[in-house]
């Protein structure tokens, strides 16, 4: 038996796998991944490396083994996901493995925004596959706002359409460590665990708090959804994935992102961390 993680050259993929190897030896580590290049340095560490494609089911077909514990990250790839979640359900389910957990995203059922209607399929395919499982449905990652810092500084501005919502992010790491928990410990099976971060914020906090941090005037500004569309597009971003990034600011002022329930931090052990440690660790 192997705890196995598939997409694991990813930024969160590659988290799991070291929380993994704080936990377990490498020789009962496997990953599945597209590009054995990517790879090479978990190989080298010891960790089996399995070369399979979430759009080739037949190379899913030797992805897993009998009793495997199995980390399903989801694709990056918005509008092929339900089709690549599938051929991984399948190819789990004919090896049959012990574990199947997916990352999935906060609220379940209850997210009503554009980018969670692909997760919401993939539970219910989980489901009806018959699978042991559990659900990690993740909450938006400090990542996805410190990521941008240099045009936020560039500008002095946090552009949105969330008005005064409020998100309870985390940082990326925090959710890889709740990964490795159930993917190494015990009594998670059939579970669902709402993970978030331990305090919600708004856009204008976050605009405040980078401010004080870099020493420079950064305010947030409101901009109706489709002027933040135009903005996004101007930017370079395909008006597909743009279109999304405004849904997700609409759900965010309707409180989507905003709960606080402490899964996380229970499942970890610790306090989720800060956005304002996040924000730091980005300007530095």
């Amino acid at each position: 038996m192997s705890i196995v993680v598939t997409g694991a050259t990813g930024a969160l993929g590659r988290l799991v796998v070291e929380e993994l190897l704080g936990r377990v030896p490498a020789d009962r580590l496997a990953v599945v991944v597209r590009n054995k290049e990517k790879a090479a340095d978990l190989a080298e560490r010891g960790i089996d490396v399995r070369i399979a494609d979430y759009d080739d089911a037949e190379s899913l077909a030797g992805a897993f083994r009998a009793g495997d514990r199995v980390l399903l990250i989801s694709g990056s790839e918005v509008g092929r996901r339900v089709p690549q979640h599938t051929a991984v359900i399948e190819a789990a389910k004919s090896a049959g493995v012990a574990q199947l957990a997916y990352t999935g995203i906060l609220g379940g059922p209850e997210a009503d925004f554009e980018l969670a209607a692909e997760h919401k399929v993939t539970e219910q395919a989980i489901l009806d596959s018959g699978l042991p499982y559990t659900f990690l449905r993740n909450g938006w990652y400090h990542e996805n706002y410190t990521g941008n810092l240099g045009t936020v500084l560039e500008h002095g501005a946090v552009v949105g359409s969330a008005g005064a919502g409020r998100v309870a992010s985390a940082a990326r790491a925090d959710y890889a460590a709740a990964a490795a928990v159930v993917l190494t410990g015990e009594g998670h099976l059939g579970r669902v665990y709402e993970l978030s971060g331990d305090t919600a914020w708004s856009l204008a906090e976050y605009a405040a708090e980078v401010a004080a941090q870099a020493g420079r005037a950064v305010e947030y500004t409101e901009v109706p959804a489709e002027a933040h569309l135009s903005i996004l597009t101007g930017a370079g971003l395909p008006e597909g994935f743009a279109a999304l990034l405004v849904d997700v600011d609409a759900a965010i002022s309707r409180g989507r992102l905003a709960a606080t329930g402490g899964d996380l931090s229970r499942l970890i052990g610790r306090p989720t961390t800060p956005v304002s440690e996040a924000i730091a660790g980005a300007l530095a």
